[in-house]
């Protein structure tokens, strides 16, 4: 059953991707995140050897179980200790897993966080659905009441990590670059690609596109409020895309931010910072796409780079999260949010994040310009090339 309910819940289940842990998981792995999706081996196994290279192992197995074992403590640090179970989407344990070990333990109303921040169909209603299919895989659909915790892009609580990490990055780029100054920064806000029809599709009917603009929203507050906290303006920034996948005559988000790198002007910046705001975790897409590639991009082209670390188990972070158990149980007021949004829906109303599965490919630009309250260049399109 999926139902806003009123009664109180009685246990929490943290929902993540899932990663392969041995060698022997990355294909099965792989086939998983891919089903349906039209995928060619070939390039599952390119894929693979990104795994391989650190002996099969994804780092969002340990970060999840470091996440959960957070959020234990920050329940219980609250004074409104609960139960919490795990489960994956793609790889064990399986949500369908932690469903039947809660519901052996005697629980029968359980709110799910799913560590995803944004709206669209891969980070909020396929997930939804995969509650739903493990219900009924379990035959406890008739048994189990499951809700879902809100899409917190717009949490204080989910900013605030970014902010610090942009600042220490840019002490740390100091560092090593003499005399650098504010406007030889290029920051790159990462989000992770989707098909354009996901995104053009994200968001309720009413209210379409949202997975952009809640990007950019996010780029926004964190140079807003870092310019708040110390005065330290960045007016170079870009919302760019990373990790791609699916067949490649399917239009995807872009640019690539190895292609914006490349673009930069290497006469006038001396750094490249990426900020990786659609992850929670330094998960192997971060590690690869930006700690790996973009890195190595920008090191070929005379840039220093950082990288800002994910909110993890930042305690505001964790904070965040109770609070938003705390909304849903009823032992805090208000549903806290910041910016231009509103804090999301508890509920997504029918057709939100629908992906259109059909129709032309079209190409999606957004810009900033200088009369808003943040300087700076974002811009998302389709490449010319993934159109023919």
């Amino acid at each position: 059953m999926l139902a806003v309910m009123s009664d109180r819940y009685d246990a929490i289940v943290l929902i993540s991707f899932g990663g392969p842990r041995v060698p022997d998981d990355v294909m099965p792995f792989l086939r998983n995140v891919t089903k349906g999706r039209g995928i060619p081996e070939e390039r599952l196994a390119e894929v693979a050897e990104h795994y391989l290279h650190f002996d099969g192992a994804s780092p969002i197995n340990e970060q999840t179980e470091d996440l959960y074992e957070a959020l234990v403590q920050g329940l219980a640090n609250s004074g409104h200790p609960m139960p919490v179970y795990a489960g994956n989407r793609n790889w064990t344990p399986f949500i369908a897993d932690a469903f039947v070990r809660a519901h052996a333990d005697g629980h029968r109303r359980l709110l799910a966080v799913v560590t995803s921040p944004y709206a669209c169909y891969s980070s909020c209603r396929q997930y939804l659905e995969d509650i739903e299919r493990a219900l009924a895989e379990t035959r406890l659909d008739s048994v189990l009441a499951v809700d879902k915790v809100r899409q917190f892009f717009n949490h204080p609580g989910f900013i605030a990590p970014w902010v610090r990490g942009l600042e220490e990055a840019v002490v740390s780029l100091r560092e090593e670059v003499e005399d650098l100054k504010a406007e030889q920064i290029e920051v790159l806000f990462c989000a992770h690609s989707l098909p354009v029809g996901y995104e053009s599709s994200s968001g309720p009917k009413d209210g379409r596109g949202v997975y952009v603009a809640q990007h950019l929203e996010v780029a926004r507050l964190v140079l807003a409020e870092m310019a708040q906290r110390g005065g330290l303006e960045l007016p170079n920034w870009q919302l760019v895309f990373q990790s791609r996948s699916g067949p490649p005559q399917m239009p995807w988000l872009v640019p690539d931010v190895n292609d914006a790198i490349a673009e930069i002007d290497t006469s006038s910046r001396k750094a490249v910072i990426t900020v990786p705001i659609s992850f929670l975790s330094d998960n192997m897409e971060v590690i690869w796409d930006l700690d790996n590639e973009a890195a190595a991009t920008s090191r070929d082209l005379g840039f220093a780079f950082r990288r800002v670390p994910t909110p993890g188990t930042a305690p505001v972070f964790i904070s965040a999260l109770v609070e938003m158990i705390g909304e849903r149980q009823g032992w805090v007021e208000g549903r806290c949010s910041v910016g231009k949004f509103d804090a999301w829906f508890d509920a997504c109303p029918p057709g939100c994040c629908t992906p259109e599965r059909t129709g032309s490919p079209r190409i999606v630009r957004v810009r900033t310009s200088g009369e808003e309250s943040m300087t700076g260049a974002s811009r998302v399109s389709v490449s010319r090339e993934a159109m023919n």
